[in-house]
């Protein structure tokens, strides 16, 4: 009994002694990441909305293509369409040139799933190409977006919060459809 209890002693010394040392090792891999610079963050937003509409640009049926919940809405692959080609409102703008789309991309030439999701992937990888060019000084610089000053950056906030509402709207198009968007599905 004295063994055990002399054992039981200099377990617990240890453990007192040990625990302190991994809490330690452990805080000290917890530390958190510095912050990302201001030309990474609006690069990391853009990427995480345009990696959502190329996964249901990727996804959606092309049968229900010209589904809408409504007379007066846009059919998917317009609204699809309308929210990556309004992206060059960014891009375009940041660039000093007159908006490509006006209002909508034309559906030539882009109503196959292929040619829809290679017209979005390249309206996400123009900006966030641009983004990446101009970093964080370049994002600070103003431009005008039609007939008012502004941040790079804000501007580019501004699509990427454009693009996140339509993305809303996209759900529940396959909500309707009795459909799970890609984002909401269990991951394994």
């Amino acid at each position: 009994m004295k063994k055990f209890l002399r054992g039981l002693g200099l377990g617990l010394a240890l453990a007192l002694i040990a625990g302190p040392v991994m809490a330690q090792e452990t805080a000290k891999k917890m530390e958190p990441k510095p912050a990302p610079s201001p030309s990474q963050e609006v690069l990391d937003q853009w990427n995480d909305i345009g990696r959502k509409l190329i996964a249901m640009a990727e996804d959606f049926p092309v049968d229900k293509y010209g589904y809408k919940p409504h007379p007066d809405s846009r059919t998917f692959l317009q609204m699809m369409l309308h929210v990556s080609g309004s992206m060059y409102y960014f891009t375009d703008t940041a660039q000093g040139k007159k908006a490509r789309f006006g209002d909508e991309p034309s559906l030539e030439g882009r109503s196959t799933r292929p040619e829809l999701v290679a017209f979005v992937k390249q309206c996400v990888k123009d900006g966030a190409d641009l983004i990446k060019e101009k970093g964080d000084k370049g994002m600070a610089e103003e431009v005008d977006a039609g007939g008012q000053m502004m941040r790079l950056s804000d501007l580019a906030y501004g699509l990427i919060e454009h693009s996140g509402e339509h993305y809303g709207a996209l759900v529940v198009y396959y909500r309707i459809n009795g459909m799970v968007p890609p984002e909401s599905r269990k991951k394994s």
